[in-house]
């Protein structure tokens, strides 16, 4: 059986399990294509941004298991993921990916919201009257 290299990707609430293995490209996200889970052409394009950065996107396999969060937050915790995955498997690629930026997690999450307030940092509205 040919290696397979594991790795975690996380963003806002989401957290992606990436299972990467050699193959014909072939992307699936909750056993559905990625397109098709990922019907936004630009969260296609996060999800591929690993594999195009290394020029190699049609000689791996890549299997993720995306759970919590919305699409965006899904997405960007399966870029994260890839290029962690990718490192794990060549370590020679970690300057390329890393200057592509998709070595970086992203810490921003919902602010919690406060008591005495409507969100996070709205007030009530203030009646003189």
């Amino acid at each position: 059986m040919e290696k397979q290299k594991n790795a975690v990707g996380r963003r806002k609430e989401a957290v992606t399990r990436i299972f990467l293995s050699k193959g014909t490209g072939k992307i699936t996200v909750n056993d559905k294509s990625y397109k098709e889970y990922f019907s936004l052409v630009y969260l296609q394009n996060q999800v591929e941004l690993p594999l195009k950065t290394i020029q190699s996107l049609d000689k791996y396999d890549v299997q993720i298991n995306a759970a919590g969060g919305g699409m965006k937050g899904q997405a960007e915790a399966a870029k994260l993921g890839i290029a962690r995955a990718l490192v794990e498997l060549n370590a020679e690629w970690r300057p390329a990916l890393k200057a592509a930026g998709v070595l970086k997690r992203d810490p921003r999450s919902v602010e919690r919201k406060k008591f005495g307030h409507k969100k996070a940092r709205r007030s009530y509205q203030f009646s003189k009257r």
